[in-house]
């Protein structure tokens, strides 16, 4: 995960990142969390201080963690340069919010979570500092 995200961040000339325990930590307790719960979705901001949080899930066992990340990094067919939320070629900046995550500049560290069961595998990835500002630009 540290490297594919570095990979691309050195794709745009921005600083690599560093992986994080506590932020690791942070990502495999929500990870199980939802893979106990069945749900997917994002946790609330106010669980999660100073971070930001890419979701990813597919069939359990199915999907490389490079296949994973390349889910998020795919959005960037559709990234436009430019001042957050004007960032997309189909005007809904959702359709690259993951990418833009992982190539926000100000963003230093990085965890990642990984939680299964019989049937999904769920990915989270926390960011700090968060990235994906209003008014903020994303080259």
């Amino acid at each position: 995960m540290l490297a594919a995200h570095n990979a691309e961040r050195a794709e745009v000339g921005v600083p690599a990142v560093e992986l994080d325990a506590a932020l690791s930590a942070a990502a495999q307790d929500y990870a199980e969390t939802l893979i106990a719960n069945g749900r997917f979705e994002h946790s609330p901001g106010s669980s999660r201080p100073n971070q930001g949080e890419n979701l990813w899930a597919g069939t359990a066992g199915a999907f490389s963690f490079q296949d994973m990340v390349d889910g998020w990094i795919s959005e960037k067919r559709f990234f436009v340069a430019g001042t957050f939320p004007d960032v997309s070629s189909t005007g809904r900046w959702q359709d690259v919010g993951h990418y833009t995550q992982i190539i926000w500049r100000e963003t230093t560290q990085i965890g990642c979570g990984l939680a299964s069961n019989s049937s999904r595998d769920v990915l989270v990835c926390r960011y700090s500092p968060p990235g994906n500002f209003i008014g903020r630009t994303v080259p």
